[in-house]
């Protein structure tokens, strides 16, 4: 099937699905989740063979990390559609209700966007995430994923069409595309999708929006920090950092710098390194960190960096002025944490630095859709229109109005014989 018949298709089928009742959506969720499970052996196959074609062509250990689909992984994917099962059905969800007039009533209300695009990057839970969030939302989805993991790919969204398809979803809302050229095809198909979110670099992202007329959501590098402030307390902090650095290293919230208040630098700095590099981690640091631990010097470029390996820059700054200035000139507005055990700091902190996710305390990996209650994630937003943060049901949404009359008619209104009411419901 070529991607126009693809997308028309999906279009067709998006129209059904918008208006398919939660009942039926969360019986398709089920049907998904009861499918992986018994599809097991296969998924782990199709899996075996992605992973032996990039072991053969010596991908990066953290993409093989990423392309990785075992049972506990299937096992987690599984746990999201379940919580995803719990939560309210989000279309037709009232925002907003006003009289216009005695007998005129105004309503906004929640509505699936449509046709969504995901181009994503070697990870085939994202695919079962990202359906999954589409379905429950009632959009019709075109996926494209890394061609690494195009065996794990197909098996997984045949078994997810098969699935939904035999609980009454209709055909064709969910479509696989596996070559470059079919990207291409579907930047120009404005006509039948309605929005793109592609997941990779910082150049991919700027490529596709300089080359389609569909709205693009999404974010291009991962670069989060933490910020130790100088009433920190240094245990809780040494455990964040390294919760954020080193939980899951290949992941776009794991924390690729370290910004230390020079207060506490001589105090936190020589044990939270040799923790690091206790675990592998290759340090980069100011002349002041270099000072302080004998860890390489870092460039400017490490600053502006996404490693997604166990890898971090550390930084010590004369205030949290400094940190919030460095954060805002070399962040990508993903997530950024502080470590303080001063309120009005954090406060400032959270207020003052420019990112979709801010944190307090905790370690960025939390920055996260499923962790959020938000039934898993088609990805992260940098953008400040529309969705921001971790992009989950309620990011897969936008309105509609409805207005509700006896007959009324515009006329009277624009002679001045009628006047609104504008009254909140």
């Amino acid at each position: 099937m070529d991607t126009h018949t693809a997308a028309q298709d999906a279009k067709g089928a998006s129209i059904k699905l918008a208006a398919a009742s939660g009942e039926l959506k969360n019986t398709a969720l089920q049907a998904v989740a009861d499918a992986l499970l018994s599809n097991k052996d296969a998924i782990l196959a199709a899996n075996r063979k992605d992973l032996d074609a990039a072991e053969n062509d010596c991908l990066a250990a953290p993409l093989l990390k990423r392309l990785k689909f075992d049972e506990k992984k299937i096992a987690d994917v599984v746990t999201g559609i379940q919580s995803l099962i719990t939560l309210k059905n989000p279309v037709g969800t009232q925002l907003s209700a006003t009289e216009l007039d005695d007998g005129l009533e105004l309503y906004k209300v929640t509505c699936p966007i449509g046709v969504i695009g995901v181009i994503f990057e070697s990870r085939p839970d994202a695919l079962v995430q990202i359906s999954t969030l589409c379905l429950k939302s009632g959009n019709a989805l075109l996926l494209k994923g890394g061609s690494e993991a195009m065996h794990t790919n197909r098996a997984l969204a045949e078994i997810i069409s098969k699935a939904t398809v035999e609980t009454g979803i209709p055909d064709g809302w969910i479509q696989l595309l596996e070559t470059r050229s079919e990207v291409n095809d579907m930047l120009e198909l404005d006509e039948h999708i309605d929005l793109i979110i592609p997941r990779g670099s910082n150049e991919f992202v700027r490529h596709i929006m300089e080359h389609s007329n569909i709205p693009v959501l999404g974010h291009a590098d991962g670069i989060c920090h933490v910020y130790v402030d100088q009433s920190a307390d240094l245990a809780m902090a040494q455990d964040i950092v390294v919760d954020s650095k080193c939980q899951y290293v290949a992941v776009c919230n794991a924390a690729e710098t370290v910004l230390v208040h020079e207060g506490v630098a001589e105090q936190l700095l020589p044990a939270l390194t040799n923790t690091l590099q206790e675990k592998g981690v290759e340090l980069r640091g100011c002349p002041r960190t270099v000072a302080l631990t004998q860890v390489a010097a870092a460039t400017d470029a490490d600053w502006r960096t996404e490693y997604l390996d166990y890898i971090l820059s550390i930084r010590v700054v004369a205030d949290m002025g400094e940190a919030i200035q460095h954060i805002n000139t070399y962040g990508s507005g993903h997530t950024d944490a502080i470590v303080t055990g001063d309120a009005d700091a954090a406060k400032v902190f959270m207020d003052l630095v420019d990112s979709g996710d801010v944190l307090w305390n905790c370690s960025t990996r939390f920055s996260d859709g499923f962790r959020y209650g938000l039934g898993a994630e088609v990805g992260i937003s940098t953008n400040k229109i529309h969705a921001r943060g971790p992009v989950g049901l309620e990011g897969l949404l936008i309105y509609k109005w409805r207005l509700i009359g006896k007959g009324h008619i515009v006329a009277p209104y624009a002679d001045g014989e009628k006047t609104f009411t504008h009254r909140s419901l």
